[in-house]
């Protein structure tokens, strides 16, 4: 048996392609380096994984004490992840970006254990171009990540995803979530949720129902879901009691809520998008604008460019301009399954395999 740290956090997109891989190393000893007050922190305790916790957080934009203060957080939390490598001695460590994995993967460096990253954007994230030089390989999401990084063993494998985006069916999704067979649209802000998605959506939710027999999944993001729901009551006072509607602050089962869907409004984080395109959802993209890098609309322009998705700017996204490209779909479906099946074809359901398969390759060669 193997011995494999895996670590990053912060946000679903560093999150789940990490949980991922830690599920393809079934019967392998995992332990889970995060932050324990972020999210990763649940999500694996419910997984059952031993966590190590580190406390770091984001790298200020500015010059000044803050910037003093960060410096000094992540030296202690790379010296932790010093001890925690020094005590359990991992046969090799596993990083998806973002800043709570950086202290373990320089630690790994320091140490010499081997270390492999992967990150999921079109344009990678600071943490990966300035870390995947000592990597033993590294792994994208997109092909024209690697002219961004300083490694020559950088490999294509789309974004690791769970396993049960290639088992479940659509109609076994909507009946897991309490829904009909029938059109089914999810709207989404990412983990954080999006105040610009809810705010158009809200307005509109009725109208979908009512006008089209639409089902509609909505996740709110944990930060906004009062506030949709006071608007919501105004707007629509017997939502509750409509069986098209499931609105819920998050979703810890996002691979039942895309399965479930035939469209989606959402963020273009690259985990979102890889897993709309396991799904095979036609996709209207709302990137996030104040992204690091701009790589969302990256991210979202690529689908565009492969007929593959609907691309609305963050500062146009409003109850008109969403019920008018929502509805459009609906009345064209030629266009619907176009959109679908492109997005299809970009899914990449063996990433997962082929970053384990090297992650013990450079673990055995240790």
């Amino acid at each position: 048996m193997g011995r494999f740290f895996i670590t990053g956090g912060g946000t679903g997109g560093h999150i789940y392609p990490a949980i991922a891989v830690a599920e393809e190393l079934q019967g392998e000893d995992i332990f889970y380096i995060g932050n324990p007050k972020n999210l990763e922190f649940d999500i694996v305790s419910q997984k059952g994984y031993k966590f190590l916790g580190v406390n770091v957080h984001g790298m200020p934009r500015h010059a000044g004490l803050e910037l003093v203060k960060w410096t000094f957080q992540l030296g202690l939390a790379v010296l932790k992840s010093c001890y925690y490598i020094k005590k359990y001695k991992p046969d090799a460590v596993f990083g998806t970006g973002g800043y709570v994995s950086a202290p373990a993967l320089i630690a790994a460096g320091l140490l010499k254990v081997p270390y492999m990253m992967h990150d999921c954007d079109a344009q990678p994230g600071l943490v990966t171009r300035k870390l995947s030089g000592g990597a033993k390989c590294v792994s994208v999401a997109f092909e024209c990540a690697c002219e961004f990084l300083k490694n020559k063993n950088c490999y294509v494998n789309g974004n690791p995803i769970r396993k049960t985006f290639k088992t479940l069916s659509k109609s076994e999704a909507r009946k897991n979530i309490g829904l009909g067979d029938k059109l089914t649209l999810c709207i989404m802000g990412g983990s954080q949720g999006a105040r610009s998605i809810n705010d158009a959506a809200v307005e509109v939710i009725k109208s979908f129902s009512k006008d089209f027999d639409l089902q509609i999944i909505f996740q709110t993001g944990k930060k906004n879901y009062e506030n949709v729901l006071e608007k919501l009551i105004k707007i629509y006072p017997g939502y509750e009691a409509d069986k098209n509607i499931i609105i819920k602050p998050y979703f810890e089962d996002m691979v039942t809520v895309l399965k479930s869907s035939d469209i989606a409004v959402s963020r273009s984080g690259s985990l979102s998008i890889s897993e709309i395109c396991a799904s095979g959802i036609a996709p209207i993209f709302v990137p996030y604008p104040y992204a690091a890098a701009d790589h969302q609309r990256k991210n979202a322009k690529f689908m565009v460019e492969k007929n593959a998705g609907i691309y609305i700017e963050d500062n146009e996204i409003n109850e008109k301009l969403l019920y008018e490209t929502v509805s459009a779909l609906i009345n064209d479906k030629a266009r619907l399954k176009e959109l679908q099946s492109n997005s299809l074809s970009l899914a990449k359901f063996d990433g997962t395999e082929k970053i384990v398969e090297k992650l013990k390759e450079i673990a055995n060669e240790k």
